[in-house]
């Protein structure tokens, strides 16, 4: 049985200032009752997860902390009010721990023992501020590298560094990363070894399709011995993280632009059989209701929820 995506990527920033040029201005203006639409939209398409990318980013953040400084934005309480709207639209939503070091760096980020303490303070900072919101279900801890066939130990240690921190917090908060090579994991006895002892409860490989390492033809069988691996190894549920963008110019340097729904289509059949929940990235964007009042990104963005919507609704 096919899928619907049940939830998505969500910022207050594009991370990449070339690939976020149809939204990252609009965002930055959203007053509160915008960022409220924009829950609300995304409650509408009957998704059940929020994740959020990033607390903090180019060393500026989105709550109150003594971190780094608070980011330039016109809603000068977005982590709140992302919390409150979800909560009362019945989303749940996984905070990132990062980037508490360069976005561009994961791999320092990982290691940097300065990075890690600022990463664990914020973790500590945000559940006392926001723990009394249910909408608050746990962690996404978003510095990833390339599996390359294997998780690198340095990427295990940092998963199980951050989960300790989340279950000390709150025994009953999940965590979620969403690692990419997706195409390149060796699906053996040692890949199942290293789920065993990598501290996650949910895992969403990125399909890898809008940055065009993976065909849609392809991917289907990728998932399908990832499933095996991860069935044997009793642990980190298997999700799909598919891309619902492609990019204006040349991949990784360009405006990042709604695909056509005919591809996203085959993209959740491809991974429907295998995996137990579709994330996208990223609603942000790359959707927009037609009418919405919190319009932000390129226009063809109100097709691709429309398209979605029609498929979804027969």
């Amino acid at each position: 049985m096919t899928k619907s995506i049940q939830g998505t990527w969500f910022e207050f920033q594009h991370h990449s200032k070339k690939e976020g040029i149809y939204w990252n201005n609009e965002s930055k203006n959203f007053t509160e009752e915008k960022w409220r639409e924009k829950v609300k939209e995304i409650a509408g398409t009957g998704m059940e997860y929020i994740v959020l990318l990033a607390t903090a980013l180019d060393f500026n953040c989105y709550y109150d902390t003594s971190i780094f400084p608070k980011a330039d934005l016109t809603c000068k309480n977005p982590l709140e009010v992302l919390l409150s709207q979800a909560e009362e639209s019945n989303l749940k939503v996984f905070i990132s721990a990062g980037f508490y070091g360069d976005w561009m760096h994961p791999q320092i980020n990982m290691v940097d023992k300065e990075v890690t303490k600022r990463g664990l303070q914020a973790m500590n900072e945000i559940a006392e501020q926001y723990g009394k919101y249910k909408s608050l279900h746990g962690w996404y801890f978003p510095d990833e590298t390339c599996i390359n066939g294997y998780f690198s130990e340095d990427f295990i240690r940092y998963v199980n560094t951050y989960s300790n921190e989340a279950h000390q917090l709150n025994p009953n908060y999940k965590t979620l990363i969403a690692p990419y090579g997706t195409r390149l994991v060796k699906a053996d006895d040692k890949y199942i070894d290293q789920l065993e002892r990598i501290d996650i409860d949910y895992v969403a490989y990125q399909d890898e399709i809008g940055v065009q390492k993976t065909k849609v033809e392809e991917s289907a069988a990728f998932y399908e011995a990832l499933k095996k691996v991860h069935d044997k190894a009793g642990r980190g549920a298997l999700w799909a993280d598919i891309e619902l963008f492609e990019f204006e110019g040349d991949v990784y340097s360009s405006a990042l632009l709604p695909a056509e729904f005919s591809r996203i289509k085959k993209q959740i059949e491809a991974v429907s059989p295998y995996v137990d929940k579709i994330l996208a990235y990223q609603y942000q964007g790359m959707m927009n209701k037609p009418d919405s009042k919190a319009f932000a990104g390129h226009p063809s963005s109100a097709k691709l929820y429309t398209d979605y919507m029609n498929w979804l609704n027969k």
